[in-house]
């Protein structure tokens, strides 16, 4: 899982930029976040569903504008 970056005309803020980016697809942020620390199995269950009612008020909210 080796990232490569070329830098072009000793250009290094795009290459970092371009780095940051294919990190951040990779999604390692998101994992290193998710294995920072233990989470219980109820804190994750209770965690899911709080989030999964706020997608459901956000879609609520969404379906239910009048323009």
């Amino acid at each position: 899982m080796a990232t490569k970056v070329t830098v072009r005309g000793g250009n290094l803020d795009q290459a970092l930029r371009k780095f940051k980016q294919k990190v951040a697809r990779d999604g390692v942020p998101s994992e290193w976040k998710k294995r920072e620390a233990y989470d219980k199995p109820g804190v994750k269950r209770r965690a899911a569903k709080k989030e999964g009612i706020k997608n459901s008020r956000k879609r609520d909210r969404a379906r239910n504008r009048d323009y």
